[in-house]
């Protein structure tokens, strides 16, 4: 059996970019530029803290009491978040996955989601992690092998930084103008999403992020040129880390680790994710951007990060 012990941990080097990739999940484990780290890190061979940098699919985030139906039969997954009764992102964010190939700045990576409990589909997933000049491009496809169309979602868990400058004294921007009610208790939708504007809620101007908390999925429109929607967590005097999203990223869940909520990201405190995903949650049963893979297509999408002077 193998073992978080025995995961590799793959080194990606382009210009002033250093990344470190695991096997485990593959979970970006480490992003720097310059020696300043831009992501959360752990321990190599230890449980990823809070699922950060890890994959989340075939669906992210969570599915209410593990229950969908799809193509008119009903499903019922196993429950992994049995305090709030439910299925959560997915399958194959604790599982190793297998090296296609890994070069000084590329590393792609690959597996079969498998059949398991309430999940008959037939899929595999490859994502490639790749460093260039202007920063780290991640790469995701799906396939539907099976005979059958497949439901599908995909997240993945990024915590940002700004080199080593409290998340408390940094500032928050995001390309989003809409955000997804939930019920506080399960984290599940409770309502139809809503403007941000004007509320406590509204980022598209950089907002102090002391005393903030938030676990909340926003809609991600896209203001640049480029089809590219940017969020950017800055630290005081400039320095920035942009994680940016394609439209078939077209959610992020931004969520906070504080230890006033017994939720501590370890040796940091308060550290923030922003998790592209390209459903919200519980998108099995609202169907809300669901993806729906026929049998032998296939589907991409990418996601990257850079430093901003």
């Amino acid at each position: 059996m193998v073992t978080m012990a025995d995961a590799q941990n793959y080194l990606l080097t382009s210009g002033k970019y250093r990344a470190e990739v695991a096997s485990t999940g593959a979970g970006l484990r480490a992003l720097e530029y310059d020696g300043s780290a831009l992501t959360e890190t752990w321990e190599v061979g230890k449980k990823p803290p809070m699922s950060a940098g890890l994959v989340l699919a075939p669906w992210p985030n969570r599915v209410a009491d593990g229950k969908f139906t799809f193509g008119g039969t009903d499903h019922e997954l196993e429950i992994t978040e049995p305090s709030r009764n439910n299925a959560s992102h997915g399958f194959v964010r604790r599982e190793e996955w297998t090296l296609v190939d890994h070069s000084d700045a590329r590393v792609e990576q690959s597996i079969d989601v498998g059949v398991h409990q309430g999940w008959p589909y037939e899929l595999s997933v490859t994502v490639v992690h790749e460093l260039t000049e202007s920063g780290l491009v991640v790469t995701a496809t799906a396939e539907n092998n099976g005979d059958t169309d497949a439901p599908y979602g995909m997240g993945f868990h990024t915590f940002v930084r700004v080199g080593d400058v409290p998340l408390d004294e940094c500032t928050l921007e995001l390309s989003a103008g809409t955000r997804l009610q939930l019920d506080p208790e399960r984290m599940l939708p409770s309502g139809p999403s809503v403007p941000t504007a004007g509320s406590e809620f509204d980022f598209t101007t950089a907002k102090p992020l002391a005393d903030v908390w938030l676990d909340t999925p926003f809609s991600a429109e896209v203001p640049d040129d480029d089809g590219k929607a940017r969020h950017v967590l800055s630290a005081p005097g400039g320095p920035s880390t942009v994680l940016w999203t394609d439209r078939e990223f077209d959610w992020i869940q931004v969520f906070t680790a504080d230890p006033a909520k017994d939720q501590a990201y370890p040796d940091r405190g308060r550290a923030l994710a922003i998790e592209p995903m390209t459903c919200p949650p519980d998108a099995f049963n609202s169907e809300i951007d669901l993806l729906i893979l026929k049998p032998g297509e296939s589907w991409t999408g990418t996601w990257g990060m850079e430093y901003r002077a």
